[in-house]
């Protein structure tokens, strides 16, 4: 299989700079690789549920075994290459995206995915609200005051608001409650999961209400994009916008698997 195929799936050991969800979201190469195997199984190792294409193991594009931590991420990963036609799309294949940034980025770069993630807290979605029309100052509110109400009472964060796009200093004292969750966080599965549910969202306070499992995957990306869909109900719905998000939320759909399982 093609360097550039596998770099289509992940990005490679020794790039300076790790950003899962760059990896989760890789472009398109120009013609896809054929397919080479016939059958897509998940097989128990010691390091986890890895990929076996007709039998032989797979690897990720740094040469590690692909593996899940789970049986059932092992079976949604295999289920990704099962489904694939005559050709290999990446860009059908979230997971084992996700997976093979995992396992050849975020597990040696721990400490600065976990800052990025930290990163994001300190300019929240949640916390950036509108003025008006009072429809979309409401539905803000009741979309992300939970957020900040699980931030608040789960992990002692207090959270100050801002109107408008104005960045707003925040408490240091938030920002290291919010450090103290993340560092929780061992597992490069569940670390890369965590980073790209906030990448895709723009809220660290989101990503991190699902992966407390205080909020669904659901009503989390909801959450999200309540002025998308603000929008859309006035103006009405672009396809093209609405297929980009329906591509992202896929991909945020196999980030929080993954985190559950991770």
């Amino acid at each position: 299989m093609s360097d550039d195929f596998w770099r289509d799936l992940a990005p490679q050991p020794g790039e300076t700079k790790v950003d899962p969800r760059t990896a989760a979201r890789a472009n398109l190469t120009p013609e896809l690789p054929r397919r080479f195997y016939e059958t897509a199984s998940a097989e128990k190792t010691e390091a986890g549920y890895a990929l076996r294409l007709d039998g032989r193991g797979a690897k990720t594009p740094g040469k590690r075994p692909l593996v899940a931590p789970t049986r059932d991420a092992g079976e949604a990963l295999a289920a990704e290459w099962a489904a694939q036609g005559e050709r290999i799309d990446p860009g059908t294949m979230p997971l084992t995206r996700l997976l093979n940034s995992a396992i050849d980025g975020v597990a040696q770069a721990m400490e600065p995915v976990a800052a990025e993630v930290v990163k994001y807290a300190g300019s929240d979605l949640v916390c950036y609200r509108a003025g008006e029309p009072e429809a979309l100052v409401a539905a803000q509110a009741a979309a992300w005051d939970p957020v900040l109400a699980v931030a608040r009472e789960r992990w002692g964060a207090r959270f100050v608001l801002a109107e408008g796009v104005m960045f707003i200093d925040q408490p240091p004292e938030a920002l290291e409650a919010v450090a103290a969750r993340v560092a929780r966080e061992t597992s490069p599965f569940a670390l890369a999961a965590l980073n790209v549910m906030t990448t895709l969202t723009g809220s660290a306070l989101i990503a991190l209400a699902v992966a407390d499992a205080a909020l669904s995957a659901e009503d989390a990306w909801r959450a999200a994009h309540v002025d998308e869909l603000h929008q859309e109900r006035v103006w009405g719905a672009d396809a093209a916008a609405t297929a980009r998000r329906e591509g992202r939320r896929r991909e945020f759909e196999a980030a929080a698997m993954l985190y559950r399982e991770g």
